[in-house]
């Protein structure tokens, strides 16, 4: 055996260092749906206990969505100067301290700076855990295992359910937030004896000195290829946060349907997702990555039209699945997607800021659609969303290059 076919053997290995830096971003990702939905569930509770009004609950969400943003931003970039592991430790370390610091915070201002705060944290979980997984699975599997990695936000959002069931009820919003912070340390803990990945240490080795942001710009075709990223993205969380926002309001008002029944469509929903993102991911690492998310963007296209074209609430329920399944399961693939476009001085950075940009721009789909009902009906809005996912195909088709099977630089 040559030397050279060594090393090929040893780069395709999965080992206990590849399940541990799996397992860290799994958890760590889940705290990021966790938060999310914690805030949904809990904030009839806040708005009583700090007597607020509907523009300072809303405040919420936009200041902790501000939050996520600028951390995504900085941590990224600075997961790319002093490593993934080191600062991956320092993003889930504040987001806990400060989760659980929203529970003592006397008043509403303090309130909103601690989830401010806590957003920081929490904005750099997806970038550099994607980042580390892509760098130490084997090419061949790394749409695959970033699936593994994404499925962690359903899972956080299950957790976040149960939290809310049975921990609010008895000890209250505060309590939520309490025991939010342990799955936190757990996310901590899972990672504070991780090594940083050999391809990040050689890199650093080198002792290049460019400015990691810069690498997303540097002539016209990485420029354009950033831009088509950053597009996909946006478009990706607009359906996203679009769809899930509004549904069970338009199953309320316009089919009569309680909140038992919107949970059902939810739990139908999600399961969907979850079998988009792993069937999704296998697509990526057997097609290519421009045939796998150009097929799942028509295929939402499509979905989305028709489904809000449906007037029978138990089909809405039934194919609710249906819809995840498309909408959302091209989370599988934006970790490894990615990460094979920029190198490993810029990698994080890459990931971050163009996730987090595209979630930024995404965000203001529940407002779009919102206003958009205000002449036509809710179902009339959200049929609209079907537009943009035409939009991403035709980014990925003109901007994006074909990068499966390809080394990380």
């Amino acid at each position: 055996m040559t030397e050279t076919t060594s090393k090929l053997q040893e780069k395709e290995k999965v080992g206990h260092y590849q399940h541990q830096t799996l397992w860290a971003s799994i958890v760590g990702y889940a705290m990021d749906g966790l938060d999310m939905m914690i805030l949904s569930f809990v904030l009839p509770l806040i708005i009583a206990y700090y007597s607020l009004n509907p523009a300072q609950a809303g405040s919420i969400s936009t200041i902790t969505m501000l939050g996520v943003v600028v951390g995504g931003y900085l941590f990224g970039i600075l997961a790319d100067s002093y490593g993934r592991v080191r600062v991956f430790t320092w993003t889930i370390l504040i987001f806990s301290v400060f989760t659980g610091l929203c529970a003592f915070a006397p008043n509403f201002e303090t309130f909103n700076i601690f989830r401010f705060l806590s957003g920081l944290g929490l904005g750099g979980e997806f970038g550099i855990g994607m980042t580390l997984v892509t760098e130490t699975w084997p090419k061949k599997l790394r749409t695959r295992a970033t699936s593994y990695v994404a499925l962690g936000y359903q899972g956080g959002t299950i957790l976040a359910t149960l939290m809310a069931a049975f921990i609010a009820p008895h000890f209250g919003w505060k309590g939520v937030f309490l025991v939010g912070v342990v799955p936190a340390l757990l996310a901590w803990w899972s990672r504070r004896n991780l090594k940083e990945p050999e391809i990040w240490l050689k890199s650093k080795g080198e002792k290049k000195s460019s400015i990691s942001i810069v690498e997303l710009f540097k002539g016209w075709r990485i420029t354009g290829t950033t831009l088509g990223l950053i597009i996909i993205c946006s478009v990706q969380n607009f359906g996203y946060f679009g769809i899930m926002n509004w549904m069970p309001t338009m199953l309320a008002q316009q089919h009569h349907y309680t909140i038992n029944g919107t949970v059902v469509w939810t739990i139908s929903t999600v399961v969907g997702m979850v079998l988009g993102i792993i069937v999704f991911a296998w697509l990526a690492d057997t097609w290519g990555r421009k045939p796998a998310y150009m097929t799942f963007q028509i295929c939402a296209a499509l979905i989305v039209w028709i489904y809000f074209q449906i007037g029978n609430p138990t089909l809405l329920v039934a194919l609710g699945s249906v819809l995840g399944f498309f909408v959302n399961g091209m989370m599988g693939g934006y970790g490894a997607l990615l990460a094979e476009h920029y190198a490993t001085s810029a990698r994080s950075t890459a990931e971050n800021i163009i996730f987090n940009t595209g979630r930024f721009f995404g965000s203001f789909g529940p407002l779009i659609i919102g206003f958009m009902a205000l002449n036509h009906s809710l179902s009339a809005a959200l049929g609209t969303i079907s537009v943009v996912y035409i939009l991403a195909a035709v980014s990925m088709f003109l901007l994006v290059p074909e990068t499966k099977g390809k080394d990380l630089a």
